[in-house]
């Protein structure tokens, strides 16, 4: 555990003991081949359910240090977030797609994870 003095000087206004949220926006990228009979690369609401299932009903409204076990030791940074996602997604999608996690912190910082 960091003092109260080193958690400032690295996070600055970030660093708050009672915790701070943001509002994210996730951007999910699924690429490969388009299957010739459905015309998909994968079908959307296929995606939309797993990500409901897999981040949105974990993560969403909750304080990731005290009410996720992926953030129980595991500081929820942006870049920490989308590699949690992408971990969460890829054993459920098939091993042709390459899948890519952006995460918006704000309108003007994101990140961007491949694996």
């Amino acid at each position: 555990m960091w003092s109260a003095e080193q958690n400032e000087r690295v996070f600055g206004k970030c660093n708050n003991p009672n915790y701070h949220g943001h509002n994210y926006e996730l951007t999910v990228r699924l690429t490969g081949p388009i299957d010739p009979d459905t015309g998909y690369v994968y079908d959307m609401k296929r995606l939309s359910t797993l990500i409901k299932r897999e981040i949105l009903d974990t993560f969403d409204h909750r304080n990731l240090n005290l009410d996720t076990e992926d953030f129980r030791h595991l500081n929820p940074t942006a870049e920490n977030i989308a590699v949690v996602i992408w971990n969460r997604l890829r054993p459920h999608l098939a091993s042709h797609l390459a899948l890519s996690v952006t995460l918006y912190e704000t309108d003007r910082n994101s990140v961007e994870y491949h694996g």
